[in-house]
């Protein structure tokens, strides 16, 4: 037990050690965001310290926190509710040949349609309430993660299966120990896409629908005129996004996919 504890907290460690990576990243849009504040000025792109200033300002009003927590809130509902349909629906219909053939041509209309248009739909069924949101954060990320677990099914190395079958692996555990596995080098990265995606449309929806949260703040900052205070509502909302993957999804996948780490060669680094 004890040295399974510690193996968690080592993968832990080297997770968060490989941030470092990306805070350079940021340090990179940063000096190109100043680039931009030093050539077009204040009005049409304010400096990354103004920015973060009003976020400061804005962090520091109750009334921020309760708004981020609406948004929040239905965004991840709708990223929970698409990564249950779209993994358990995907990993249904990946074992039926016919069962894809059916679904393509669904997934194409419903990826056809503007998220735009089905937010129109969802404020005629719902009205400007939390069911917009989820109906349009929903649809418009369920067919990406469906279409990569299903294809993820479809594709995977059914020898493997074979060789658990004839060493007296049942269905549960050779779904377990073999499907789900090769299923989450897509199924994860289709969700970190899908993330960004629910989050974006719950805001649009807001917006459009004037249903209380980040959406309905931006519109006012938008009518004031108040571009640090637009980008400042961005800069929140792109921090949301960083908490839930960083803090749940990425764990997760780092769990699911431990025999990576043990499948790479002595000396071979990320």
């Amino acid at each position: 037990m004890r040295r399974v504890v510690l193996d968690r907290m080592g993968r832990l460690g080297r997770f968060v050690w490989s941030g470092w990576v990306g805070v350079a990243g940021l340090a990179v849009f940063a000096a190109l965001w100043q680039q931009g504040h030093e050539a077009y000025g204040d009005f049409i792109l304010p400096s990354p310290l103004a920015t973060f200033a009003a976020t400061r300002a804005l962090l520091e009003l109750p009334e921020t926190w309760r708004l981020a927590w609406e948004t929040g809130l239905r965004a991840v509902q709708g990223f929970g509710l698409t990564a249950l349909l779209g993994g358990v629906l995907g990993l249904a219909v990946g074992y039926s040949a016919a069962a894809m053939r059916l679904a393509r041509p669904l997934l194409t209309i419903v990826m056809g349609v503007p998220p735009i248009a089905w937010i129109v739909l969802a404020m005629i069924w719902f009205g400007s309430s939390t069911g917009t949101v989820l109906t349009t954060t929903v649809v418009a990320s369920f067919p990406l993660v469906f279409a990569n677990v299903a294809e993820g099914v479809a594709t995977r190395d059914r020898a493997l299966e074979e060789m658990a079958r004839a060493f007296g692996a049942g269905p549960l555990q050779r779904l377990w120990t073999i499907v789900i596995r090769q299923v989450a080098g897509r199924y994860f990265p289709a969700l970190a896409v899908a993330l960004g995606s629910t989050f974006k449309v719950a805001v649009m929806a807001e917006l459009l629908a004037n249903i209380d949260g980040i959406g309905v703040a931006l519109a006012t900052s938008r009518s004031n005129l108040d571009v640090a205070q637009s980008i400042s509502w961005v800069v929140i909302i792109v921090a949301a996004i960083f908490i839930v993957e960083y803090g749940v999804v990425q764990p997760i996948r780092a769990e699911l996919e431990r025999w990576r780490e043990a499948a790479r060669p002595w000396g071979v680094k990320r």
